[in-house]
């Protein structure tokens, strides 16, 4: 539901059905693409198709509009094109001679503010700069009085009000756990006017501010400090110098954790896995309670204490059918800490958590799926940076290049990783490669969530909709991959792929594929994928495997490798999984294009039609993105295609694990 007032409300007026079978819309600015937005344009019978690459276009019009644009029940057609008004005639002919024509741009919507300053901002922040300038009508304001008014209303940040260091760890604190991206321009008004207070001289400011990772790692540090300053018998506040502390992370080397507005978010740090507790020598005697969290104390114990707290506060943290994906991205991360810690403690944990978890995991699906129902469908024409679908890798790569003539890329995709089995994956690395750094992300899965659709999506860069020959295969990724660098400017030479990775040592991948040369990497580690077809002891199964095979060592020489030789380093996969039972067996025979425990494929709607009569709770899949004879039957819930009673690990469907997938960025820690 739109909120009176809404930004949207003054572009919705112009979209009135069956007015003209095409509206050609210049878009500069990607309003139209807005989530909530895409979802009420098409309740009011529009489809919207993006005019990038004219090729492209020419396909999915040709293929899925112009052949059937007569028909009365066909929706109207938007074609978006992100450039002013001035510029539309790149588009074809046809289209300009058929279409209406409008425009829509942020400088409309935002007369008095700096155009080149709200540019920047996630369209998810329009909403709360939108009511801030309706309801304090700031006048014409300049860029550095833009940059003021927006930290203010929609990042509550006043800068000049940061004074000393408890306030300075409240604003990061409060945006870095919310895990907010500030814009450059922002942050660097931000950074001026801290290098202006005394107070912060030695802090590294260019290096907490803006890096989520590096200001968790700084606190990390400093924890033991604290507890060292803790119980020492004059709490001075001064460090404590009986200690050698050598931070990688600049200065100070205490922090004041006990200030009320810093304290109030270290339980949530330790318990969401930010932070990490410490062994120290005075654990049972440190003051107040709400350092414990922080502390080693009893190994099962801790575990229980923060298997409990996690299942406390998840349930309030779903986010609703109205939200917006990276409110799910975020979300998938907790709830993948919680299933890492639920496996480790199953058998332990007693009915009633068994209960609450079974609750709390149909609650996520329940939730998960109306929103997908709503606002999937306007995913893959989102903005590819950062990315949000899987076949926005690539070109979010392709910016990484072209900014950087000498910049290498290397995408390591591990089919069939889900977020849980990443953060074992990343837990093992830790260990074994202390040096290394990720920054941690997610990202959507094609649905139906198997690897020939959702995998050759990544090394195609495009929906499955402009591989409808291959949809069924993945022998055409090499290709596809290749091809897209090409069309990037690069040569053939320059884009290299391989496939089959993941067993043996790591230097095998020097064998099939020398590493220097290339500038753009493709590597497909497909060890985890074949676990999970063999799994037989559910989720749990899965992890032990997993955490076995990375302390086989092949993932962490994999990386060595790809950073000696100067790649920028990206890891994702094409789907995730989840365990689940049995509730029959569909008898199709061989007419089902995909005969998979979680996704029937037809060809056929007829067929597909017959099988859900006998299945009505299972998802009938529209072809969102896809090849319009692809028609998928969605396993409901947490059941699988299978005799009735048998469990397996599988995928296909359309769970939150299975749909949203880790993307990391890995890095060498700077010495």
């Amino acid at each position: 539901m739109l909120e009176a007032g809404d930004w949207r409300d003054r572009i919705l007026q112009e979209f009135t059905p069956k007015v003209a079978p095409i509206t050609l819309a210049a878009d500069p600015d990607g309003l139209l693409l807005e989530e909530a937005l895409v979802e009420a344009i098409r309740r009011r019978g529009f489809e919207l198709l993006p005019y990038e690459d004219p090729v492209a276009f020419r396909f999915a019009y040709e293929s899925r509009f112009r052949c059937v644009r007569n028909q009365s029940d066909v929706a109207d057609l938007v074609v978006v094109s992100r450039t002013d008004s001035d510029n539309l005639a790149t588009v074809p002919f046809d289209i300009l001679a058929a279409a209406r024509r409008l425009s829509f741009g942020l400088r409309e919507l935002f007369p008095d503010l700096s155009y080149p300053i709200i540019a920047c901002l996630n369209q998810g922040h329009l909403d709360t700069l939108y009511r801030a300038q309706m309801r304090h009508r700031p006048g014409r304001l300049g860029d550095d009085a833009t940059k003021d008014f927006v930290l203010l209303h929609v990042f509550q940040v006043a800068p000049a009000q940061i004074e000393n260091p408890s306030d300075l760890l409240h604003v990061l604190l409060r945006r870095h756990y919310r895990g907010q991206t500030v814009p450059r321009p922002l942050e660097e008004r931000l950074l001026a006017v801290l290098r202006h207070q005394e107070a912060f001289n030695s802090w590294p400011l260019e290096t907490i501010v803006p890096d989520r990772n590096a200001f968790f790692s700084f606190l990390q540090e400093r924890w033991p400090q604290f507890l060292d300053r803790s119980q020492r018998p004059d709490s001075s506040g001064l460090p404590d110098t009986t200690k050698e502390f050598d931070p990688q992370i600049g200065e100070p080397a205490v922090l004041p954790f006990d200030h009320d507005d810093v304290r109030v978010y270290i339980d949530n740090l330790f318990t969401e896995g930010m932070l990490h507790p410490v062994a120290h020598k005075s654990a049972q005697t440190l003051p107040g309670d709400w350092v414990a969290v922080g502390i080693k104390i009893d190994p099962e114990g801790d575990t229980r204490r923060r298997l409990e707290a996690l299942l406390d506060g998840t349930g309030d943290a779903i986010p609703r059918p109205d939200a917006r994906h990276f409110d799910w991205s975020a979300f998938a991360h907790r709830w993948s800490e919680l299933h890492v810690l639920w496996s480790d403690t199953a058998r332990t944990a007693g009915p009633y958590f068994e209960e609450f978890m079974s609750e709390l995991r149909a609650e996520v699906d329940r939730e998960f799926l109306a929103w997908v129902e709503r606002r999937y469908a306007g995913l893959h024409n989102q903005p590819p940076d950062p990315p949000v679908m899987v076949h926005h890798v690539p070109r979010y790569l392709a910016g990484r290049i072209s900014d950087d003539s000498g910049a290498k890329v290397a995408l390591i995709v591990v089919d069939g990783l889900a977020l849980d089995q990443w953060i074992v994956l990343r837990n093992v690395l830790a260990t074994q490669r202390p040096c290394l750094r990720f920054r941690e992300g997610a990202v959507f899965a094609w649905v139906p969530t198997i690897t020939s659709v959702s995998r050759q999506s990544i090394f195609a860069g495009k929906p499955p909709l402009y591989f409808p020959a291959s949809v069924h295969t993945t022998d055409k990724e090499a290709a596809l991959w290749t091809q897209f660098w090409v069309d990037q400017g690069l040569t053939l030479r320059d884009a290299g792929y391989a496939r089959g990775l993941g067993d043996g040592p790591s230097d095998r991948v020097l064998e099939d594929l020398p590493l220097t040369g290339f500038r753009a990497l493709g590597l497909v580690v497909d060890k985890v994928d074949k676990i999970m077809h063999g799994m037989e002891l559910g989720s749990a199964g899965m992890h032990n495997q997993v955490r076995q095979w990375v302390e086989e060592g092949f993932m962490a020489g994999l990386l060595d490798m790809l950073l000696h030789e100067g790649f920028s380093v990206f890891l994702t996969s094409d789907h995730g999984n989840i365990e689940a039972n049995g509730r029959g067996r569909p008898s199709e025979g061989a007419v089902a294009d995909v005969r998979g425990e979680r996704a029937r494929i037809y060809s056929n709607p007829m067929l597909r039609s017959r099988i859900h009569e006998r299945f009505p709770d299972a998802i009938a899949w529209p072809p969102l993105g896809l090849p319009e004879d692809l028609l998928a039957l969605l396993a409901p819930g947490r059941t699988a295609f299978v005799r009735e009673g048998e469990r397996i690990v599988g995928h296909g469907g359309v769970s939150l694990e299975e749909v949203v997938v880790p993307w990391v960025q890995i890095e060498q820690a700077e010495k």
